[in-house]
């Protein structure tokens, strides 16, 4: 009885230890997996970093690109219709949203559903604009209604803010 008494003692010890030396080596696992997570969080920051500011450049120029003074300076065409410069002026808005559509994924939603609505305040502009010519205007008398109205009110004034701020904020 007495040497089960030392067997059981040893068996407490050696569980002891192993339980001891189990843990030790789980804490151990897990640091080594939390410096390797560590890691992969500060290299994916390094190589997403330039890819946002390309994000903020990129949509800084849409921004540019579809405001309604540089959108009519640089599709001017005189020989079209009013309503052929219309067409023109929606298909180029659209195409510049659509061609940074990926560029979301970078930025707040605060600031793309700045964009977006920025995209839809133009269309409607330009809209609105047709929308008060007769048949037989001309590019020059689009252009003429788009620059009366911005005038009042710029589109893009907010998110172009909107992305400013957001950049600061960051960088």
């Amino acid at each position: 009885m007495f040497i089960w008494g030392y067997v059981v003692c040893a068996f407490l010890i050696i569980a002891g230890l192993s339980g001891t030396a189990f843990f030790i080596v789980k804490k151990n696992i897990e640091n080594d997996q939390k410096k390797e997570l560590l890691k992969l969080k500060f290299d994916a920051k390094n190589l997403v970093t330039p890819l946002r500011i390309q994000a903020y450049e990129r949509l800084t120029l849409l921004l540019e690109r579809i405001e309604p003074n540089q959108l009519l300076l640089r599709m001017n065409n005189t020989g079209l219709s009013a309503q052929q410069f219309h067409s023109l002026l929606i298909t180029t808005v659209r195409a510049e949203y659509e061609h940074n559509l990926s560029q979301q994924i970078f930025v707040s939603s605060e600031l793309w559903n700045q964009i977006v609505q920025t995209k839809e305040e133009t269309v409607k502009l330009l809209n609105l604009c047709m929308g008060k010519l007769g048949s037989e205007a001309t590019s020059l008398d689009l252009a003429t209604a788009v620059l009366a109205q911005v005038a009042i009110d710029t589109p893009n004034f907010k998110a172009l803010e909107t992305l400013r701020k957001e950049i600061r904020l960051l960088y």
